[in-house]
């Protein structure tokens, strides 16, 4: 059985539980507009790493060009705000002993839940460059092309992040039966990912109940290690998905998720786990007490 990797849990949830807004047009990149909001952003990291956590992800989730552009910062320049998210989780990092990974977070270019937005390849070509290469530039120790749903979407980050010399994970958002939000199969995707250069394949913001289907896809599928990072919200009388301008608490408390884990590694051989939205560093800390992961 491959060791298992624990990655941090969500960070716009946290944001917004702290007090920080998480709402467009600027979404999670409030966090780095000011001192204070810094502060909070760089206090969710150490905790995560804290809990156990051996990756933690950069707040640039919102960090791609159009959505930059258009919060108008195209005249002051649109690579500081990537540097400004990689440095203060490299600050959390570096406060934690340095033992931690810092992913660079790639989301798709327009909506993460509509397939149907996803823009001309020459477009996300581009696009997924200019970000990668203000990743690394920044010091990033991977790219997570993350909460991809369409293979196209996918397949292209994945290659402009290899092609720009990082190592590179990719993860899917998914529905029921194991397929992604465009209605294509994950194995099918998880095969074209790691054609494209992908050295792990993930799910997330994905219901747990959702989860094991794609686990054992994934597991079928894939040459190289795979995981998922599960959305915990409880989204009863809200939208299935999309944003809500307010924290929503987690329907999966921290001693379930720390059984799914550990069920989710021993059971099925997924070595890259962690928690999407709804999910908090005491998820993530059940998880490691769950699995008797050594802490960072």
């Amino acid at each position: 059985m491959a060791e298992l990797t624990l990655l941090d849990g969500a960070v716009a949830t946290e944001l917004q539980r702290r007090g920080v807004p998480v709402a467009a047009p600027w979404w999670t990149t409030r966090a780095v507009l000011n001192g204070r909001n810094r502060d909070v952003l760089r206090a969710v990291h150490e905790e995560y790493a804290t809990a156990g956590a051996r990756v933690i992800t950069a707040n640039t989730f919102r960090c791609n060009l159009r959505a930059l552009a258009r919060n108008g910062l195209a005249d002051a320049g649109l690579a500081w705000m990537v540097h400004a998210a990689v440095g203060v989780a490299e600050a959390a990092r570096d406060s934690a002993g340095g033992r931690v990974r810092v992913a660079g977070s790639v989301a798709p270019v327009e909506d993460c839940y509509r397939p149907d937005l996803v823009p001309p390849d020459d477009e996300l070509r581009a696009e997924h460059r200019w970000l990668v290469v203000e990743l690394l530039r920044a010091g990033v120790d991977l790219v997570l092309v993350e909460t991809m749903n369409t293979v196209r979407e996918a397949r292209i980050a994945v290659g402009e992040a290899v092609a720009a010399g990082a190592p590179t994970w990719v993860s899917f958002a998914c529905g029921p039966g194991a397929r992604l939000l465009s209605g294509e199969p994950l194995a099918g995707a998880a095969r074209a990912a790691e054609a494209a250069g992908a050295s792990a394949v993930l799910v997330n913001c994905t219901r747990p109940e959702h989860v094991e289907a794609c686990l054992v896809a994934l597991g079928d599928a894939c040459a190289g290690p795979f995981g998922a990072y599960p959305n915990v919200e409880d989204r009863a009388g809200l939208p299935e998905r999309g944003h809500v301008d307010r924290h929503v608490p987690a329907d999966v408390g921290p001693a379930e998720f720390g059984s799914l884990v550990a069920r989710w590694h021993a059971d099925l051989g997924a070595s890259l786990l962690g928690g999407c939205c709804g999910t908090t560093p005491e998820h993530i800390a059940a998880a490691r007490a769950a699995t008797a992961v050594p802490a960072p």
